[in-house]
């Protein structure tokens, strides 16, 4: 019944390539009666993704009539330009500052983000101004645990990376960095129910989780203030790492009051010594 119908794919207004299909055979008269229409819609070329259009109609004429319509994404107008920098640094908003005090690098920092940021400070200063004195308490010669003065030192050290890393950031936000006093802290730890031991963890654990609270503090500061760096800076380098170090000092607690204050609080300065831990 289908005589040999050829298709002829045009692409971009050339020649393409000729498909010749042998099926069927269809004579003149059937094609006059039926008026069939056939439709394809081909992409001939990999390099030119350009969609062509062909359009078969068979009438009431014995001659076959095709039609070819090429529509190609590529000519479409540009639309309005998102971005103009030209323009939106004219904003003063943008407009780098001038007077020689006054930091340049400074953008979206409120005053009370800064001041928080600087009470945190003193904070991790005072910490590692206590522990220091523990430190100095349990490596005399006459207390001579070893294990428990290099964890103060330890932790010691580890506030004041605390308090210097608080320090760069404002700097890095264009704040200014403001130390405030620190207490005196005492140099006697003995306790006499407890132990020196004893009682000098149990204030560690107690002064763990009050930096805890101050950093939670910080942390809604910079929600109220709407910094999420402040708010990522926090929650990156301190708050993981804070409940980490009030499970192991918990943990160093229940250890203690379980061996008491004699011969047992040798073993567990003994096994600081090797473990080598410190307050966070």
């Amino acid at each position: 019944m289908f005589s040999s119908a050829s298709f002829r794919a045009i692409e971009g207004g050339n020649l393409g390539t000729s498909f010749t299909s042998n099926s069927r055979s269809l004579s003149s008269s059937a094609l006059m009666s039926s008026s069939a229409h056939f439709t394809t819609t081909m992409n001939i070329s990999p390099r030119k993704r350009v969609g062509v259009l062909v359009s078969v109609s068979a009438s009431a004429s014995a001659s076959d009539s095709a039609s070819v319509n090429t529509n190609s994404g590529n000519n479409l107008p540009v639309s309005g330009l998102v971005f103009q920098p030209f323009e939106e640094v004219k904003n003063e908003a943008f407009v780098v500052p001038a007077a020689l005090h006054t930091s340049i690098a400074r953008q979206r920092f409120m005053d009370e983000c800064e001041s928080a940021i600087n009470e945190q400070i003193n904070v991790e200063y005072n910490n590692s101004y206590l522990y220091h004195a523990m430190f100095a308490y349990f490596d005399r010669d006459n207390v001579a645990l070893k294990g428990l003065a290099k964890f103060f030192k330890d932790s010691s050290e580890e506030e004041r990376t605390h308090a210097e890393m608080l320090m760069e950031y404002q700097n890095m936000r264009g704040g200014r960095v403001k130390l405030h006093s620190i207490l005196n802290p005492p140099s006697e730890f003995d306790h006499a129910e407890k132990g020196d031991a004893l009682y000098a963890m149990e204030l560690t654990l107690s002064l763990e989780k009050l930096t805890n609270e101050k950093l939670l503090s910080l942390h809604s500061v910079a929600d109220r203030c709407n910094d999420p760096q402040l708010a990522d800076f926090i929650e990156s380098n301190f708050l993981n790492e804070q409940v980490e170090a009030i499970k192991k000092i918990a943990e160093y607690v229940s250890q203690l009051r379980r061996v008491g204050k004699g011969h047992g609080v040798w073993h567990f300065d003994q096994s600081l010594l090797l473990e080598g831990g410190a307050a966070v």
